[in-house]
């Protein structure tokens, strides 16, 4: 996948037959030495907290953008809870009514921030 000068291609195609493989589910170039610990550490199917399975090489975007369980902030309290929780919590946490921190009024959190600024 590389490109390479007419002079060395027949001695390079023959050292990628012998030495590389095609993986069969990312199609990258991997040497065949080293495929096995590839498709394994790659791969291999995992289960995520929120019970998807998934391969081991998606986990981490999967828990960071996707997965259902993972962490976020509360916009109005800054708590920390999972992303599937969290649109019920802001609306109970939004109808709270505190005193805003720049013009004193008693306001409900959800509705103040854009009037006042």
């Amino acid at each position: 996948k590389k490109d390479i000068t007419a002079v060395n291609f027949i001695i390079h195609e023959i050292y990628c037959h012998r030495t590389i493989e095609i993986c069969s589910y990312c199609n990258d170039s991997i040497p065949k030495s080293e495929m096995k610990n590839h498709v394994e550490s790659e791969h291999v199917q995992v289960t995520c907290k929120c019970r998807m399975k998934i391969e081991n090489s998606c986990l981490k975007d999967h828990q960071a953008s996707a997965c259902p369980l993972r962490p976020v902030l509360c916009q109005f309290c800054d708590i920390q809870l999972p992303f599937n929780k969290l649109q019920e919590h802001e609306l109970f946490c939004g109808a709270r009514t505190e005193p805003c921190w720049s013009c004193g009024q008693n306001v409900l959190l959800r509705e103040h921030p854009g009037i006042c600024g």
